[in-house]
């Protein structure tokens, strides 16, 4: 069957991408489940908070940790070896999860999922950014976020069906844990179907095979392309001057231009989590009875909210290669701080017995407007930006190093949350508004724009850009289409001599 390339390449993207639904599904599955009688007495975390926080982090501590080796198994053995790999450990801790029969069981499994999931949160935008045609990249890595919140949205309907069908039994908690395995199933048994990381062949000096990756990729198999030829002597210069050196992990803070791109991935990923994201998640049932809700009414609120999210969501995938990066991670940051300056007021009104159903209403308003914001402009691009920066050498070390800053915050503020919530109670919120703010200035500050450059041309962008971006113009505009670069330019790269097949007029689909 015949088939546009852009759709083609969309579509292995959104399959890798279901390793991130894993991720949603536990992020909003495990507030519900704190909640069932029957796990609260197998756990006894009525006992101790902590408990609580324990079963949070174990997850994130485990991602923490799984982020390094997911990217060593993706340079060694490739990137769709890799995803099968995350996916049989995630199938391990989600039946130790499903099945267990103590707080220490319940934590093991929670570890090994957590382990895979670090995983994912790596390979899954180094896969999409290897295989994405630059104009359609921070769309194609933008469905990371998509099928975060689809996980999301999905546990948040099955945990409410749960409790109000089978409150009170096993089920209300085992069933919704033991179908976030789901997803892991394909990523197991169909990662194979993918086209490799024609950037990964490369590095394996396996040139005929990703020059014929590319053709598929982008031009339906046409190896003369114009611009698959553009893009493989783009790669191809890319290697052999890497070749000369040093890619180890030694690499990310010896040499200054790595070190600023390690730096930029890591403080993005860690401003996302001070957004207080994770603890509206984690805990959304407490904060909405915080607020006056009760029961399944938390978790039905949690659904919506989620919904608002996942359309929010598909707007990135739209619009993110129109509007650059800059602009929304800036913007949707500011009205996050504006969100929780809101906020605030009406959570305190609830904490000294004077809130209303009218503030309780406002609190909601606020909250998915955050969510909203959160899901256009932040949360897809803290998966595309710190994956996009990195040259091919380092690019699997170096999103696992910025991935692990996301979960190490993710930890921290999980592990806190509950004792923030016990101890200063409404000020809490005070971090997430401060946060969101500074965010956006140090964006305002240090991001340059990367909308439109290809993958290869970043290192020299960021060698001759300043590192205060406002100081530099060239760094706050947006590239033009590469293609059209490459198609209209004389001086373009090329191996072969070409004809240009603009219209990719023939090909089928081919998986392999």
């Amino acid at each position: 069957m015949a088939i546009s390339p852009k759709i083609y390449t969309f579509g292995c993207g959104c399959f890798a991408a279901l390793g991130a639904s894993i991720f949603g599904y536990d992020l909003s599955v495990i507030s519900s489940v704190f909640t069932a009688p029957d796990f609260i007495e197998l756990t006894d975390i009525a006992s101790n908070p902590t408990y609580q926080g324990f079963i949070v982090s174990s997850m994130l501590l485990g991602a923490f940790v799984g982020s390094i080796p997911a990217s060593l198994v993706a340079d060694l053995f490739s990137r769709r070896t890799s995803l099968t790999c995350a996916g049989v450990i995630f199938l391990l801790g989600g039946a130790l999860q499903t099945g267990a029969q103590s707080r220490g069981m319940m934590l093991a499994g929670r570890f090994f999922a957590g382990f895979a999931i670090g995983g994912l949160g790596t390979l899954v935008p180094l896969y999409q950014s290897e295989i994405a045609h630059p104009s359609q990249r921070g769309r194609i890595m933008a469905t990371f976020q998509f099928f975060l919140g689809l996980g999301s949205f999905i546990a948040t309907w099955i945990a409410y069906a749960c409790a109000k069908y089978q409150y009170g039994t096993a089920l209300q908690w085992r069933l919704p844990i033991g179908l976030q395995m789901l997803p892991a199933v394909p990523l197991v048994f169909l990662t194979f179907l993918l086209p490799e990381s024609p950037r990964w062949l490369m590095l394996k000096h396996r040139d005929a095979e990703a020059i014929k990756v590319l053709a598929k990729l982008h031009a339906r198999g046409n190896e003369s392309d114009s611009f698959v030829q553009a893009e493989y002597a783009s790669m191809k210069r890319q290697v052999e001057e890497e070749a000369g050196v040093d890619t180890t992990w030694k690499a990310l803070y010896s040499s200054v231009l790595n070190l600023r791109k390690v730096l930029l991935g890591v403080i993005l990923q860690f401003s996302v989590q001070m957004t207080g994201v994770g603890v509206i998640q984690y805990y959304s049932v407490s904060i909405y009875t915080s607020v006056g809700y009760k029961g399944s009414q938390t978790l039905l609120i949690q659904a919506i909210n989620n919904l608002f999210g996942l359309l929010a969501e598909v707007a990135c995938i739209l619009f993110l290669d129109k509007t650059g990066r800059r602009g929304p991670l800036i913007w949707c940051n500011v009205i996050g701080g504006i969100c929780f300056a809101a906020a605030t007021p009406l959570v305190r009104k609830f904490t000294f017995g004077t809130g209303t159903k009218a503030d309780g209403l406002g609190f909601l308003a606020v909250t998915f407007l955050f969510n909203i914001v959160f899901s256009y402009g932040i949360g897809p691009l803290s998966w595309v930006y710190p994956t996009e920066i990195m040259n091919t050498g380092i690019r699997a070390k170096g999103s696992a190093l910025t991935a692990m800053a996301s979960w190490i915050a993710n930890f921290m503020m999980g592990e806190i949350a509950p004792t923030a919530f016990a101890q200063v109670s409404w000020r809490f919120y005070i971090v997430f508004c401060v946060c969101c703010f500074t965010n956006a200035l140090v964006i305002y500050l240090l991001f340059p724009e990367t909308k439109n450059r290809t993958l290869e041309e970043m290192d020299d962008y960021f060698r001759r850009g300043n590192w205060v971006v406002i100081r530099d113009k060239d760094m706050l505009r947006s590239a033009e289409d590469p293609e059209r670069r490459f198609t209209s330019d004389d001086s373009a790269p090329a191996v072969l001599p070409v004809a240009d097949d603009d219209k990719h007029a023939s090909g089928h689909l081919e998986i392999a």
